[in-house]
């Protein structure tokens, strides 16, 4: 039976709706507790209004007013992200991209997670060329110096804790296989948090550096969009173009 797709109906929003979720999301990331005149620098609204729409948000458990005057974002804003983060699919998400990717550039394409003292192959699409790496989800790979276990150790703590980046994506050859290179980009998903790494590998015969080159943009635009799909924002960390970043 054909899904009946309905158009969205013509309406307007609820003003006081749109200011309230204005207030919650002027927060940025590093914010603490703001001020009531920070509030209303960012958001452009009255105090008295800020007040009145403080009031309702912390019925809710979205804001909470510190005792020297400053607001936070409460505990429900934490429940409502652990709910938006369950309901994604990483694998609807992810094997879509890897697919394109193992097309594209005939090389394998990988995403990688970090499970304790080792990297863990979450999903995979190989090469369609008889020469190739052939790794299955499941594999576990050392904490080396690959692309993907650098960028695993490296984003372990971000954004709270932000070391200096290497230019993207992070090309290596013969640092777990002997004879075999790959290029790494990270996937940041919902607060700028570490999902894993996207990689593609191959021969280093193959996937020379200079080749790596010619397929960077191809690794970067796929994982601009995945962060995106999965609610990260890595334009700044992947310091692309903007033609690239649109």
């Amino acid at each position: 039976m054909a899904t009946i797709i309905k158009d969205r109906p013509a309406l307007e929003g609820v003003a006081a709706a749109e200011r309230a979720l204005e207030l919650l999301t002027c927060f940025r990331t590093g914010d603490k507790a703001l001020t009531l005149v920070e509030l209303a620098d960012r958001t452009g609204l009255v105090k008295s209004t800020i007040m009145r729409l403080a009031i309702s948000l912390e019925r809710y458990n979205l804001l909470v007013r510190l005792h020297d005057g400053r607001y936070q974002l409460g505990s429900g804003v934490v429940r409502l992200g652990t709910i938006y983060q369950d309901s994604i699919d990483l694998e609807q998400h992810i094997m879509p991209v890897l697919a394109r990717l193992a097309a594209d550039t005939h090389e394998t394409a990988t995403f990688y997670v970090r499970h304790g003292d080792v990297r863990l192959c979450l999903f995979r699409v190989n090469s369609s060329n008889s020469l190739r790496l052939d790794v299955q989800p499941g594999t576990q790979r050392p904490m080396d110096e690959a692309g993907s276990a650098q960028l695993l150790r490296l984003f372990v703590d971000w954004p709270d804790s932000q070391p200096s980046l290497p230019a993207l994506p992070i090309y290596t050859a013969g640092a777990t296989t002997p004879h075999v290179a790959s290029m790494s980009v990270p996937i940041i998903g919902q607060g700028n948090r570490l999902v894993g790494a996207l990689s593609l590998a191959g021969p280093e015969a193959r996937l020379t550096e200079q080749r790596a080159t010619e397929l960077a943009y191809r690794l970067l635009r796929a994982g601009l969009e995945l962060c995106r799909a999965l609610g990260g924002d890595a334009e700044a960390i992947y310091r692309v173009p903007i033609a690239l970043a649109s």
